[in-house]
This record gives structure tokens, sequence and C-alpha cells, in this order.
């Protein structure tokens, strides 16, 4: 400790106890640290070393530990230290060296490299360091200067500012084609409600998908405060597809099905119809669609493979057919067709049996049958009749004691409406014998007699005798015509003919010589039934009143054959007796009912 306290307090002493060590050549360890205590006086520029108690406790350690080691490196050379023990303390001492030692020779190399004397270099970079150090201060402080200016605007900001906040979300989506309704805002200063001064900029396009950026502000203290809404317009539609058709069909179990339609439309993208993908299966249809969006739709049509149907059977002819007593009946044809099995008609049974040497009504009966099982059947009525040129007004003309009116030549607007009127409030049901031109122009009055329950005759066209019995063709060019409009008007198929004038007139004779006989025979041909009358009201031309034609009728009846009344529902007085004579029937023990096919009531052939 001498050595300590007289270097502390000496200079000379100092600069003695360097220089002991400072002359020895760099090549030893001992030579290091001679030239590190060197370095360490140098280091204030000449100037009187005032060097730290620790810095030289620290100088003066590695010197013991350097004289120690040199010691007993010199006791191992003269043999008095064993080999191990030295090699433990050589090893020991230059670890600790190289750690310590040779970090002050690299600096002191560098400061030689940049060819500075030592003394210099050390000087300025102490100078550099404590440089840095100010500069590293000064730096914190501006930058807690600046942080702390920045802190106290924001402040500032903050509570000048006033507030806006928004309903909802601030981020929206809005499903497109879906209106945009604003969900609202607030805004005040300090409990004051500036609401009403907020401006919004920017609109919400709901016709386009995207962003829409929606500006809210408000101006206080010539501070604008804003704030963002992000409304998006978003397609999470499906699209839809629409079936033709049945979801649920059944088909044939062989045939493929036929498609009906479909159509596929998009909220966004219009129609999608094109872009529709079927997938076939044997149970179903998959129809599916997507959009430009993702969004994706699929719907399915079930298949039922099976057959419930059956055949339909079609008869060629009439499904009544009139043949002469001893003559020969020919088969007309039939044609069956099955949904799913086509033409079976080699399928088709015929039961029955035509007796035409003997007079009466035969049913010819016409069955077909599908793979499937399902049959179905048509019956056709032969009727085996005397030779109708034979045919007198001795025909029972119907039940005994039963009424059958029948009124020719209307519809009319004026009278045919009281006529229906009378029937219906006594429920009663009669005979219409229309002819086609007034029908044409009272529609609403033919279907109106078919839907109350009654009969309709045909009496051709225009009842112009000229015209009708000029020839059969012109005949039946009539009575097709006003067949076809019933048919078409109503949906009523009627067999019913009535001749202008009757099958007795004589009137055809001017324009056609035996046109009434082959009219006769033609007419059954075709499977209609012509009827007659036995019994006439008089209203052609026999009286203009209703009393007249009430008393024509009345006192002619008879409880012992059937009554086919002649009447016409274009006559008024014809109208006005109507319901006199219903109540006498009634009254009487009459019953009233309608003329078919299985009535015979015909008078005899004049031409």
């Amino acid at each position: 400790m001498d050595d300590k306290e007289n270097i502390l307090n000496d200079e000379k002493e100092y600069q003695k106890f360097l220089n002991k060590n400072a002359n020895i050549e760099l090549s030893t360890e001992d030579e290091k640290l001679a030239y590190y205590f060197k370095l360490s006086y140098l280091k204030d520029k000449g100037k009187l070393p005032k060097i730290g108690e620790d810095e030289l406790e620290n100088i003066l350690e590695h010197y013991e530990r350097v004289r120690e080691f040199n010691n007993a490196k010199q006791d191992y050379l003269d043999g008095k230290l064993d080999e191990e023990t030295y090699k433990n303390i050589e090893y020991k001492e230059k670890e600790y060296l190289i750690d310590k030692i040779n970090e002050i020779i690299f600096e002191e190399q560098t400061l030689i490299s940049e060819q500075v004397t030592p003394l210099e270099s050390i000087t300025d970079h102490k100078k550099k360091k404590k440089t840095r150090i100010i500069r590293k201060k000064l730096f914190m402080m501006a930058s807690f200067a600046f942080v702390l200016f920045t802190f106290l605007v924001l402040l500032l900001f903050y509570i000048l500012a006033p507030r806006i906040e928004l309903i909802a979300s601030n981020d929206f989506k809005l499903e497109y084609g879906t209106k945009w309704e604003e969900p609202g805002y607030t805004a005040y200063y300090y409990g004051k409600d500036l609401t009403h001064k907020v401006y919004i900029e920017g609109t919400v396009n709901d016709k386009k998908l995207g962003t829409n950026v929606l500006k809210y502000n408000i101006r206080k203290n010539r501070i604008v405060i804003s704030k963002k809404r992000i409304v998006t317009v978003v397609d999470t539609t499906k699209p839809t597809i629409t079936l033709e058709g049945e979801p649920k069909v059944s088909i044939c179990p062989k045939k493929e099905y036929v498609e009906e339609g479909y159509k596929a439309e998009d909220l966004h993208d219009g129609d999608l119809t094109k872009k529709v993908k079927r997938n076939v299966e044997e149970d179903k249809i998959e129809y599916t669609v997507k959009d430009k969006s993702g969004n994706k739709e699929t719907i399915v049509r079930e298949l039922i493979r099976e057959d419930k149907t059956a055949p339909e059977i079609t008869l060629e002819g009439n499904e009544t057919v009139y043949v002469t007593v001893n003559s020969t009946y020919t088969e007309k044809g039939y044609k069956a067709v099955d949904n799913c099995d086509d033409d079976i008609t080699e399928s088709v049974k015929v039961e029955g049996e035509v007796k035409t040497g003997t007079t009466g009504t035969y049913t010819l009966k016409y069955t077909a049958t599908d793979a499937a099982g399902n049959s179905s059947s048509k019956e056709r009525k032969v009727i085996v009749q005397q030779n109708y040129t034979k045919v007198s007004s001795n025909y029972s003309c119907g039940s005994a004691g039963v009424i059958y009116l029948t009124f020719d030549d209307g519809p009319n607007g004026n009278y045919t409406p009281k006529i229906l009127d009378a029937l219906k409030k006594h429920g009663v049901k009669a005979t219409f014998f229309i002819m086609g031109q007034n029908a044409n122009a009272n529609t609403a009055l033919l279907k109106r007699e078919v839907n109350e329950g009654h009969a309709i005759g045909l009496h051709t066209w225009t009842h112009e005798y000229s015209q009708v019995y000029k020839s059969s063709e012109a005949f039946w060019n009539e009575m097709n015509r006003t067949h076809a409009l019933v048919k078409n008007t109503t949906g009523y198929d009627s067999k019913l003919i009535r001749f202008p004038g009757g099958v007795s007139n004589t009137v055809s004779r001017h324009y056609s010589t035996g046109i009434m006989t082959r009219l006769a025979r033609e007419t059954l041909d075709k499977g209609y039934n012509y009827f007659d009358w036995n019994l006439s009201s008089g209203d052609a031309g026999g009286t203009t009143s209703a009393s007249g034609v009430y008393n024509n009728v009345v006192k002619n009846l008879s409880k012992s054959r059937g009554n086919v009344i002649l009447m016409h529902d274009i006559k008024s007085y014809t109208a006005n007796a109507v319901e006199d004579i219903i109540k006498y029937g009634l009254n009487n023990g009459y019953k009233f009912d309608v003329l078919n096919t299985s009535i015979q009531c015909k008078q005899g052939i004049n031409n």
C-alpha cells in the first residue's frame, strides 16, 4: 500500500512506477501489461494524473498478478514448482490476461492505424464521448418537450371540439337494391345538442355493388369534426328459379321427361335462365344457377315414374248408329292410344253383337288395356229400326203422359229469356232446336240453355228453304256449321235434328226431288236422330195470341202417349203462354222431359 500512497500523492513517483515497466518489448504478457500502465498515464495529455482509487487498484492488481506469475514461472524453471501446479497457474493467468489486456491493445492498435498519437486519440475519444452524451441528453429533452407539446395540443383540441356519435355500425352492409335509410347520428358540445348542424358528404348508390363513404361533419370554434361511415353494397341474395309445370311430375317408366321449361332471375344479374345447369337423374332433375356474387340456388323437380293413365279410345263414326232391319251392320272402326305405350289399337277387345234381323238397341263395348294394366272402355249403340221410308205419325213420341216442350228458331233476345225464366221457376226442362245465325248473335242465351239443363237440337243455320234443300251438301254445310257453333260455345255435342218444315214437308220438292228421303237416311247414318212433333201450338201461323197457343196445346194433350209440342221462342205470344201451359200440365198429372236419341217421333216422308 506504500506504493499506492506514493503514486497517488507524488507525480514523480507515479512516473517512476510507469517508467520501470515502459521500456520492455511488447512480446510477453508482462510487456503488454506494462504498456497498459503507460496508456493509463497518457490519458490526461501529460497533466498531473488524477486517476481514481478504483482504477489505480485495478492497475496494481494487474501488476501483482503478473509478478506472482513470473515468480511461479521462475520457480518452475528452477525446479522448485511441479509442472502440473505451474500449468494450472499459467492457464488461469493467460485466460485472464487475454480477456482484459487484449481489449486495451486492440484500442491502441486502432488509434495507431489512424496515424494519431495515442495521447491525442485518447483525449479526442474522451471529448467525443462527452459530446455524444450531451447530445443524447439534449435529444431526449427535445423529444420529451415535443411529446408534451403534442399532448397539450391534443388535449386542448379534445376539450374545445364538439362530439359526433353515429347510430348503428360505422361499417354497414347494405343488400343490393335495398334503399339506404340513414340509421341516424347525434352531435353535442358540452351537453348542448348540435345534431341539426351536422352536414353529410357523400351518397349511397344501392344499385351498384361496392363501397360508399359517408362523411358526417360539424363546425365549431373554427374546428371541423368529422366521422366516417362505410356503407358496402353487397349481393347475398340467391337467384330464384321458377319451374314451368308442377314440381312433381309423373312420367312413363321407360320414357324421358320432356322439359316443360324454367326461368332463373337474380336481383343484381337479371335473367340467368341461360346459365341454369340441369342434372338429370332417374328420379329427379336438379336445376342449379349461380350469380356473379357466388350466390347459388338449387331446386328439384321430382320425377315419379309410373303409369296411372288409362288408354284413350276413339270411335270412328258416331257413338249411336242407326241401321235398317235385315240390313248389314258394318263396323266403322276404332283407335286406342296410350300415353306410355302409344298405339295399342291391336289390343282392343270388342264385346257385344248386333242382330240386324231384329229391331232394338244393341251395345258394343270397346276395351283397351295398356302394359301397366290401366284400361278404359267406350260404348257404341247400334239401333236396328224399321225402314224409315215407311215410318208414319203413329210413333209414340216418347213416354205416355210426358210433355216434351220444344222451341224452334231461337234463341231470341226478347222472348227466350222469359221462356227460360218460366221453365226455371217451375223446374221444367225443354228442348231448343236452335237456328245457327240466331244462336251466333245470342251466345249468352245459348250458354244459359245448356247451363240450366235443357237439351239442344240443330235446326240449320239460316232456315231458308231454297238454300237448305237445294242439295244434301248444302243442308249438311249448314248443319255442320251449327253443330260446330254449339260445340265450341258450350261444349254440348248435339245429336238432335229438326228439319225446317219437318221431315214431311213438301216445299223441298221445289228445290230437289227426293231430298227428304236422302236426308232422313243420311241423318241416321251420321249418328243423328231427327224429330218431328205430334202436337202443334199453332204459333207458326194458326194463332197470334197467348190464349190461342194455350188452348191449342192443352186441348190436345194425351196421357196415353208422349206429347212432343211444336212451339217457337221467337214469338211473343208463345213466351206469354208457356207458364200457363206448364201450370196446367203439372196440375193435371203430366210430367215434363227433354228429347233424347232413343225417342222416336217421326212423321211420314213426302219427298
